[in-house]
């Protein structure tokens, strides 16, 4: 397996892309392929005692699409940039999967006009894993889309539940429409005809929707699936990390009051750590990006080579699943319906 990696995308580009590369090209035995200026990965991948890997290959390109620059610039004045040459590559079958940390607008433009969007679906969708009880569900959409139609509620509860399954191993995952109230009347219109339409799909056999959630039980829900529009699903993501880095914040402070409370610390200390680490993105690795043809995984703008190395483990794992192709099957027989 072969995954290509955009090495200029990021905050901490190319170090942490090339570094994560060779990472999981050592843990993993996969191929890694970076798309990006070859003189300045070159250097990095001498460090890291890679120069000579076989495993690892180079594609050079000097342009980069900054963090600032408008979606379509991929299309136009960017084109030739690392994102834009990473996606051309795996569409033309140079690899199994691409990982990005760049322009995340950039990043959806390029998957759908490049890689192409899976047939039947409307639109692609970002699917990050938020942390539940249950281990954690899948948020689709959660930024990709601000304005969605009860259609595209519907497509993405498609997209995330065969990602949860063949890809999370999750049976019959769990489904819930996140909405202001667990009555079916609950919501906007759009919300309320999706939940119909939500209903309707479960009835063929398409997905298990159980109904609404609210914002308050989303961190104690056992579903595998939560649906949203792009706008709701975003604050909600936003909101989850900030209280999560705030009672991290607390929690620290309180163990270190005293000499007791920091005995008391280190008696607890393995159940802060598993804590810890099931709610840090640098294991998950990164968000799939839904309803594309082919695997692209959008790593955290902020990621340093443990969370690419995850990304990247993402990315095989999803390349290596049947997610996408039951994921047009499943569009295909709501067409039929329809």
């Amino acid at each position: 397996m072969k995954i290509i990696v955009d090495a200029m995308g990021g905050d901490n580009a190319p170090r942490a892309a090339v570094l994560g590369g060779v990472r999981a090209a050592k843990e993993f035995g996969v191929e890694i392929l970076f798309v990006g200026r070859e003189g300045e990965i070159r250097p990095l991948l001498a460090e890291a005692g890679a120069a000579e890997n076989p495993a690892i290959s180079v594609v050079h390109t000097d342009s980069v699409i900054d963090t600032g620059e408008h979606p379509t610039a991929i299309m136009k004045a960017y084109r030739d940039c690392s994102m834009a040459k990473a996606l051309d590559l795996l569409h033309a079958g140079e690899g199994d999967a691409v990982v990005s940390a760049g322009n995340t607008g950039a990043l959806l433009t390029g998957a759908t006009l490049i890689a192409k969007r899976i047939r039947g679906v409307r639109r692609a969708a970002l699917a990050p894993i938020i942390p539940t009880p249950a281990g954690g569900a899948v948020l689709c959409d959660s930024g990709a889309n601000a304005e969605c139609t009860a259609e595209y509620l519907q497509q993405f509860a498609i997209l995330a539940s065969f990602y949860a399954e063949s890809v999370l191993g999750r049976k019959k995952p769990e489904t819930v429409l996140l909405n202001i109230g667990a009555e079916e009347t609950k919501g906007t219109p759009m919300h309320v005809e999706a939940y119909e339409m939500l209903k309707k799909a479960d009835s063929e056999g398409l997905l298990s929707f159980s109904g609404n959630i609210e914002g308050r039980d989303v961190m104690s829900t056992t579903a595998s699936v939560i649906v949203a529009d792009g706008f709701s699903g975003n604050v909600l993501l936003k909101t989850t990390e900030g209280v999560a880095l705030y009672f991290a914040g607390e929690i620290k402070k309180i163990f270190k009051a005293n000499f007791v409370s920091k005995i008391a610390a280190l008696l607890v200390m393995k159940g802060i750590n598993n804590l810890k680490k099931s709610m840090d993105y640098k294991e998950v690795g990164g968000a799939p990006l839904l309803g594309i043809t082919k695997p692209v995984i959008k790593a955290h703008g902020s990621a340093n080579d443990y969370a690419f190395r995850s990304a990247i483990r993402q990315a095989m794992e999803y390349a290596a699943s049947d997610a996408i192709s039951r994921t047009a099957e499943g569009i295909a027989a709501l067409k039929s319906e329809a």
